[in-house]
């Protein structure tokens, strides 16, 4: 599978209140949500129509989340070939209660985040939409010796937070927090990292 197509596992609490915080940075128009209405479990009739949805041509990049508190051994199967090799110009993202619920061959094929933790967060003492190179220093200093998960955890806060005052991000603005995470889950120096996401938001409200 091409490693730069982005479909990733999201494993959280709860699939509503998931769906909530991420569609928002979604474009509407090439986004789609695939879901049992019935009940709270991928079956094979979903997968079906993600793949039907996943073979229909887009010139945009079509975002197609598969939704369910679990999935079911033969929905699952019947993702297995579509997931490995997709349809240009389609990305999968995967929301599900539990890491269990998915088959290893389905985990083996596409990156894996655990959100559970970032549903509820504290706030942080951040003015996004006013922040200037003086809050980034002082903030930094002010975390200069925190652990990695605490690092994980400011940059999902700052994440919740952009949702909370309705900021709409673009796909390339929300990918460096991702990034931004897979690199502290790689040991880099959350100080380093921090800095350069603040910096890449403090760009972008000074580009709007």
């Amino acid at each position: 599978m091409d490693s730069f197509n982005n479909s990733i596992i999201l494993v959280v609490n709860n699939i509503e209140d998931s769906l909530e915080l991420l569609l928002p940075n979604y474009p509407i128009h090439s986004t789609r949500v695939i879901k049992n209405e019935e009940k709270d479990e991928f079956q094979i009739a979903q997968a079906n129509q993600a793949i039907k949805e996943a073979y229909i041509a887009s010139n945009d990049t079509k975002y197609l989340f598969l939704c369910g508190a679990t999935f079911r051994i033969e929905a699952q199967n019947a993702l297995l070939k579509i997931l490995e090799e997709p349809p240009q110009n389609v990305v999968f993202i995967i929301l599900v209660s539990s890491k269990n619920s998915l088959l290893p061959t389905i985990y083996s094929r596409l990156p894996y985040k655990n959100l559970k933790k970032s549903i509820v967060k504290d706030d942080i003492n951040l003015d996004i939409q006013k922040i200037d190179l003086k809050d980034i220093y002082n903030f930094i200093k002010n975390h200069q010796r925190i652990t990695k998960d605490e690092a994980i955890n400011i940059v999902e806060s700052i994440l919740l937070k952009i949702n909370k005052e309705n900021i709409k991000l673009n796909k390339q603005e929300l990918d460096i927090f991702f990034k931004s995470i897979r690199l502290l889950e790689l040991n880099s120096k959350p100080s380093n990292i921090l800095t350069y996401l603040l910096l890449s938001i403090l760009e972008r409200e000074h580009n709007k």
